[in-house]
């Protein structure tokens, strides 16, 4: 079976690293020193601290390898190498759309999956909204498919 390819741009890739080397590093520190603190209250069996503790140091490794799966296998995707064409939606770009129904602009990022954070309006280009506005043109108007019905954008700008 051939291994999952993450799509993320430079930035992606560098924010990815930082976390593992903060992860890496600090948290795995902070977890040590909450390991020693726990086992010194006694009795392990017990214990609730020295639980809690390592089902965060679980959480912490976990975390760990997925960063590291997720940077073996990145694909570094930039705007100029994914269409960088002028006003069309790739990689990277930032588009601004108006949503027809209501006539509210929103702003969005596209990114890879696993950079995606729509509370901050970066969403993934696997996304529904993502995958609709990918090569679309300034002033093109795409069809996003969702459960309430199928939503229209109009793309403003490009960037």
């Amino acid at each position: 079976m051939a291994a999952k390819v993450f799509k993320m741009t430079t930035q992606g890739r560098e924010e990815l690293l930082a976390e593992l080397e903060r992860l890496e590093t600090v948290g795995r520190n902070d977890i040590a020193e909450k390991l020693k603190v726990a086992r010194s209250y006694g009795d392990l069996s017990e214990n609730s601290e020295y639980d809690e503790a390592k089902s965060e140091q679980a959480k912490i490794e976990a975390r760990i390898n997925e960063l590291k799966y997720q940077l073996d296998h990145a694909v570094i995707i930039d705007a100029a190498e994914s269409g960088g064409k002028k006003n069309v939606v790739s990689m990277g770009s930032k588009v601004t759309v108006v949503r027809k129904i209501d006539k509210k602009e929103l702003t969005y990022e596209i990114t890879g999956f696993s950079q995606s954070d729509p509370a901050n309006g970066k969403i993934s280009d696997e996304s529904p909204v993502g995958s609709a506005l990918m090569g679309a043109k300034k002033g093109d108007t795409v069809v996003v498919e969702a459960p309430m019905g199928n939503l229209e954008f109009k793309i403003k700008d490009v960037k």
